[in-house]
């Protein structure tokens, strides 16, 4: 009982706080672009406490799933001095995106707070190098910093990861400092071909999602199966077992956020198909599958950590930041593209699932920066009824020198939240799929 109510409490702190700071952005701006609130709610639903301020009514209601600031000539037109629909383009602009960016912001900031106090960034500079790999061939040594590869200039480990992510297999030029003196060698990275399935499991060995395209989407497996044996032996309902049989060693197994891809290497295995059983519904499956075979490009080469001072520590943590932000959009992207469908979205029960699985609190606050970032940024998206939505809306109202009719908007943002709505009811639906 104490275990359930503990997980409750860590839910609603974190959604309710993520909506709250949201909120209070909008809320912000609105009165420094003196618009006259005539609300502020956090929930929705019947409202359990509220407050009439001067201005305002202050309220909280029963489902802390929401929030809103009803602003003055927000929702119709008003003549009424400090109405909304009487401000400025550019103020009423302002106050749409203050929500997103608030959240966006405190994002970051969490992030860089954890990262910075957890240690300090890979230098550039070779604290050992491989035996037979290319920049032992190539002649580089132990203790030479690598300041430049192909033009890009390396500064850390980060730096010199993004250039070889992007290499397939091309000579780079990779100039090196040795004491003094500055070196160039001509390197063709080594390749190391790995097999994938593009699988990812939950702890259990459910199946949580897979990469577009796979080996597995292709052999037919699903999203929610469950796997129960690979090549005739028992998982036991463990990821890790899975990739304990898999790689044949745990020294191989790789995870992230509890998310497993189930990989092995080309040498562990002398047979490429893998039999896998599965429990879909009430049937159990077995398939055949034949992972594909993928290429990694490496030099070779471990770097060194850098000096463990603040300054080394605030560098690390913006490096790190500026990933954690960026890797949105890059997941946005995939989204727009179809290499992420909809059935590998999470809503709020599946992340009201993750939350529950957190454990102390730098993996609770580091799950609040992942969902403060994708609130904010979600809620930029250009699709009506979100905040992107209505900023779009303002945009066109600019172009057009005047504003869309009042029942076009409203149109407009119904078909939004009608779409909304279905996406929502779909992404629970799986949500569900994968809990139970």
């Amino acid at each position: 009982m104490i275990g359930i109510l503990i997980v409750v409490i860590k839910i609603i702190v974190l959604l309710g706080f993520l909506i709250l700071i949201h909120e209070l952005g909008h809320f912000t701006v609105a009165k420094l672009c003196k618009v006259k609130v005539n609300e502020f709610a956090i929930g929705f639903g019947p409202t359990i406490w509220k407050k009439q301020g001067k201005e305002t009514k202050y309220a909280l209601r029963l489902i802390p799933l929401g929030g809103f600031v009803s602003m003055e000539g927000e929702d119709e037109q008003s003549n009424d001095e400090g109405s909304f629909s009487k401000a400025s383009i550019p103020r009423r602009m302002a106050i749409v995106v203050a929500g997103a960016t608030v959240n966006i912001i405190f994002a970051a900031i969490v992030y860089f707070i954890l990262v910075s106090t957890s240690g300090t960034y890979i230098s550039n500079e070779i604290d050992t190098i491989i035996d037979g790999y290319a920049a032992k061939e190539a002649g580089l040594q132990v203790g030479d910093k690598i300041i430049r590869i192909n033009d890009e200039e390396i500064k850390s480990k980060y730096d010199l990861d993004e250039v070889m992510d992007e290499n397939n297999g091309e000579e780079l030029n990779v100039q090196v400092q040795r004491n003094d003196e500055i070196l160039n060698f001509n390197i063709k990275p080594t390749e190391v071909k790995s097999k994938v399935t593009g699988i990812y499991l939950d702890d259990d060995a459910k199946i949580i999602t897979m990469d577009k395209g796979s080996s597995a989407e292709k052999a037919g497996i699903k999203n929610n199966d469950e796997i129960l044996k690979i090549n005739g032996q028992d998982v036991n309902g463990s990821s890790d077992k899975v990739i304990e049989i898999l790689n044949q060693s745990n020294d191989q197994n790789e995870s992230q956020d509890k998310i497993e891809n189930i990989s092995q290497n080309e040498e562990s295995q002398n047979n490429d198909t893998i039999e896998i059983t599965v429990q879909r519904g009430n049937a159990e499956i077995t398939i055949d599958l034949v992972p594909d075979t993928v290429s990694t490009y490496y030099l070779g080469v471990n770097m060194k950590y850098a000096e463990d001072s603040l300054v080394n520590r605030c560098i690390n943590g913006w490096m790190e930041t500026k990933v954690f932000v960026f890797s949105i959009f890059d997941n946005l992207k995939q989204l727009f593209t179809g290499n992420v469908g909809l059935d590998q979205m999470m809503g709020p029960v599946g992340i009201s699932e993750v939350v529950a699985n957190t454990n102390g609190f730098r993996e609770f606050f580091e799950m609040m920066a992942l969902i403060s970032l994708s609130l904010g940024v979600t809620n930029l998206l250009p699709i009506p009824a979100l905040d992107g939505g209505k900023l779009l809306i303002l945009l066109i109202e600019a172009i057009r020198r005047k504003p869309l009719k009042q029942e076009t908007e409203m149109n407009i943002q119904l078909i939004g939240f009608a779409i909304l709505i279905g996406i929502f009811l779909m992404v629970t639906y799986n949500d569900i799929l994968r809990i139970f």
